[in-house]
């Protein structure tokens, strides 16, 4: 599939893209949102540009990267099967690892995300999620499957041990979108794992399950007693347990009670990428139609979808905002804590691509702001930074500026290192990926 494919089909929004875009932006094509950029001059001291810093170039999709604790060193993960070794000397003709032969890539399948084990300098232990032709014991009209495996690097960290896999989980999905990805460890030393509603448009259609909410067909996103689709699992990869390739954290919300145990929290769409900061959980959720939403997500959460799409009722003009009581008890639906449209503003896109606040020394004026973006990035970053008290957090475009903006027509993923400077990782209107560090606007 050729790249300009691959991003209007996997990431951009078609009817079987990351985004689901298959209407126009709301009713009338307008947001009924405020501007968020009018609203973001709160703290006055986020810059209105920043630069690029190119660290390696000349890759297919680059959707992950990770940074070694004990080098310098950074693994970007391709969407093709590969991933590189990035180092002081550049990126390394040789893969550290070559997945070609196992993953199922195109569309918004392939090799889609990977973290290193905390301990990784000293046991060499990495975790990549990928998409596989469908295996067996999955239904014969379903997609592909949904891989979670273990690999063992050499003693020096520079080459996966490609006979070293070891399968951790496995997940049938039922349609080839709404795969999410990410995976990374908690400061609790447990993995978190994002899985999409499993595809299709609205949470609806092949392998989406009867659910709580009539007024929406299915899906998946509501519940949690069929499968682990539409929600954030967490897992202990240090056990293993009744005949599974992980264990399960004893205070994981659903233990003891009706409900799958590895799921932490629910009711996303399609949270394509995650991340940490100081004990709170950012969790960008990719939109059906008309917005996009980043959700600060806690233990047992539900994040409202199919019910909601950000705020706004998906399907219905009148939507609750809760669960029935018959349903655990009755949960809150939580409002995300950022939403944009896909029209209508400034600060608007096709497809979110979450990112991580800031805590690096080269640009102070980006201390403590959530630094993302969209797909359809143009050359811009988006900053949110904390409101004084409840509601969403004000949002305003941060530019890339010169040249460099042409580096990131798309953008995939983030990075943040252990100094807290960020990284991007898109490609340009040619099509080149590359791996991006921010830096001051030159």
């Amino acid at each position: 599939m050729k790249r300009r494919r691959f991003l209007k089909a996997v990431l951009a929004g078609s009817t079987t893209g990351l985004a689901g875009c298959g209407r126009p932006p709301g009713r009338d094509g307008q947001s009924n949102t405020t501007d968020a950029s009018e609203t973001a001059t709160t703290k006055g001291s986020l810059p209105n540009a920043v630069g690029l810093q190119t660290l390696a170039s000349g890759m297919q999709t680059p959707l992950d990267v990770a940074f070694a604790p004990d080098a310098d060193r950074r693994y970007v993960a391709e969407q093709t099967g590969l991933i590189h070794l990035h180092g002081s000397n550049g990126l390394r003709k040789k893969p550290f690892l070559d997945l070609r032969d196992t993953v199922e890539a195109g569309g918004e399948k392939g090799l889609l995300g990977i973290a290193l084990h905390p301990n990784f300098a000293e046991n060499r232990r990495l975790f990549v999620r990928y998409s596989a032709p469908l295996r067996s014991g999955a239904p014969a009209n379903y997609s592909h499957t949904f891989v979670l495996s273990e690999f063992v690097a050499t003693e020096d960290g520079g080459q996966a041990k490609r006979d070293s896999e070891r399968v951790v989980l496995e997940i049938p999905e039922p349609q080839s979108n709404h795969n999410a990805g990410d995976i990374t460890f908690g400061a609790d030393g447990y993995l978190y794992v994002a899985v999409g509603d499993g595809g299709g448009g609205g949470d609806q259609g092949t392998g989406h399950v009867s659910d709580w909410y009539g007024a929406v067909d299915g899906g998946n996103g509501q519940d949690v007693t069929e499968n682990l689709l539409g929600s954030i699992l967490r897992i202990d990869v240090e056990t293993r347990a009744n005949g599974k390739g992980y264990g399960i954290p004893d205070d994981n919300p659903l233990v003891g009670t009706d409900g799958l145990d590895e799921h932490y929290a629910w009711g996303f769409r399609n949270p394509w990428r995650f991340s940490f900061d100081r004990g709170e959980f950012f969790v960008s959720d990719v939109g059906q139609s008309s917005y996009e939403e980043v959700n600060l997500v806690q233990r047992g959460g539900n994040y409202g979808w199919n019910v909601k799409e950000g705020t706004h009722c998906y399907e219905a003009d009148n939507c609750p905002d809760g669960t029935p009581g018959s349903v655990r008890g009755g949960e809150p639906l939580v409002s995300p804590i950022i939403e944009y449209p896909h029209s209508g503003g400034s600060v608007s896109g096709i497809s979110v691509i979450g990112g991580y606040v800031y805590r690096g020394s080269a640009l102070r004026a980006m201390e403590e702001a959530y630094i993302f973006g969209d797909l359809q990035a143009g050359g811009r970053l988006f900053a949110a930074t904390r409101p004084d008290g409840d509601g969403q957090w004000p949002t305003r475009v941060v530019t890339v500026a010169g040249d460099s903006g042409r580096k990131i027509e798309q953008l995939f993923s983030f990075g943040r290192d252990d100094a807290g400077e960020l990284y991007v990782l898109g490609s340009g209107a040619d099509g080149d990926g590359g791996l991006h560090r921010i830096v001051p606007a030159g």
